[in-house]
């Protein structure tokens, strides 16, 4: 039994109140009592309470007059109000005004104990649903989403445009570069943020189980059809439902979902009641669905009904500048799960990690950034700490700058390399644009211009 509630009890015959407040008391809650509805909602004004208790018939300020003020200032605290007269008609009333439940003189001290415990039960789901719809909201800004690169910035940018609109989107990127994050970032800081967010993944259902996650069924629609079930687009109404791996999903799947994007309604399978539907849809694919659609996997009407607004999340290669950003992220996240105090990455280890193609993106550099703290007992992560295929770059970051031998070097020849090899590198990550380079290369695109043509560089 919680021991700090704080519970209101409003009743103008005292003995009543006097008897109330001592079974609450020794019940092991807190209880403030008063005698009229006025000094009630002066109390109100300054003190918050877990539940209130109040009767019903009160002079001046009735317990009706106190519930409304409660359900406006404060809609989650419960209420529970007194009377003398049992009839239905005065219960329908107190419950069509927000009332939790009402109790009849004279009192049955235990049914009263059980209300109390339920009514304050359900406050505290109730603030504990707040507080995490809350940490939901913080933990999906925009600024949580790690990366200051210029290819981020852009996402960012674009993200924000469209989270107030109800704009189909479609999120393309490889595995792992956090297509459902953006996914959830974009619900969360939208006018349906306090709706719910349903993600399914269409490559890892079974064909044959897809439709009926999709769409629900019946009792009887098939064999193992034991009882009605809604579908994932029915649990997602007024909300946001994410469609991950949207290339994987069968053709005649794809024609369903066409018409409910037209229709903006679903049926159960086994049923023929349409259900309607207020839902906005994200789908996401590391595939290029226009090739899918060329080679008839894929149907074309939907893609163009799926990419309203695309969003393009670039592979961690092409934006290396946040790796050491993510990777300090990730390593304080994890050893704040793991409670560990916190483990240093040197520098060596970030070059290392920098240079790093990162084929599995940031869901790879999670993963191994876990695996490394959970295997060492260092303060600090090295090269040697880090899987061979990413510590071995160490080396070769150093071979960069060559070693001076006894014949002397020819340094202009020296620099002249390091420049081209350099270019090149930035020109392949930007997918040969000059402008995307430069950036990259942190010059002017007209002093890149120029050394490519000094150094010979095939752009």
């Amino acid at each position: 039994m919680p021991n700090k509630s704080q519970i209101l009890l409003i009743d103008d015959e005292p003995d009543s109140c006097k008897a109330l407040s001592l079974l609450l008391s020794k019940a092991g809650y807190s209880v403030e009592s008063c005698h009229s509805g006025e000094k009630a909602l002066s109390l109100l004004r300054t003190h918050p309470f877990d539940l209130i208790i109040s009767d019903l018939l009160l002079p001046g300020v009735s317990g009706i007059d106190i519930l409304k003020q409660v359900k406006e200032d404060s809609p989650e605290t419960c209420v529970i109000l007194i009377t003398g007269n049992a009839s239905a008609e005065t219960a329908v009333e107190a419950m069509k005004e927000g009332a939790l439940d009402y109790i009849t003189k004279p009192f049955n001290f235990e049914r009263l104990k059980i209300q109390v415990a339920k009514a304050l039960e359900k406050s505290r789901l109730v603030l504990e649903n707040q507080y995490l719809r809350q940490q939901l909201h913080g933990r999906y800004r925009f600024d949580n989403i790690i990366g200051t690169s210029q290819a981020m910035q852009l996402v960012f940018e674009r993200m924000e445009k469209i989270a107030g609109t109800d704009s189909t989107i479609l999120v393309l990127g490889a595995s792992g570069t956090g297509k459902e994050l953006v996914a959830k970032a974009i619900h969360y800081n939208s006018s349906r943020k306090d709706k719910p967010f349903i993600a399914i993944n269409c490559g890892a259902i079974p064909e044959d189980l897809l439709e009926s996650e999709l769409f629900g069924h019946v009792k009887g629609a098939f064999t193992s059809a034991v009882a009605d079930k809604p579908g994932k687009f029915e649990v997602a109404n007024g909300g946001t439902i994410f469609l991950d791996e949207i290339g994987d999903m069968p053709l005649h799947l794809q024609m369903k979902l066409l018409r409910v994007l037209q229709e903006h309604e679903i049926e159960r399978i086994g049923s023929s009641r349409k259900i309607h539907l207020d839902v906005r849809l994200i789908s996401a694919t590391n595939v290029d669905l226009q090739l899918k659609v060329k080679e008839g996997r894929f149907r074309e009407d939907l893609y163009y009904r799926l990419n309203v607004i695309p969003i393009h999340l670039p592979p961690l290669k092409e934006r290396r500048g946040d790796i050491p950003q993510l990777a300090r992220y990730f390593m304080e996240k994890i050893c704040k799960e793991m409670n560990r105090p916190l483990i240093g990455i040197g520098v060596d280890a970030l070059r290392a990690m920098e240079a790093y193609d990162w084929p599995g993106n940031v869901r790879e550099m999670e993963n191994i950034i876990e695996r490394t703290v959970a295997l060492t007992d260092s303060t600090e992560i090295g090269c040697s700490d880090l899987p061979s295929d990413i510590g071995k770059f160490q080396s070769q970051e150093l071979t960069i700058t060559p070693k001076i031998t006894a014949n002397g070097i020819d340094m202009n020849q020296v620099i002249a390399d390091i420049e081209r090899e350099l270019i090149v590198q930035a020109l392949d990550l930007g997918h040969g644009v000059k402008a995307r380079a430069a950036e990259l290369l942190n010059i002017n695109r007209t002093t890149l211009v120029e050394k490519i043509k000094r150094l010979g560089v095939d752009a």
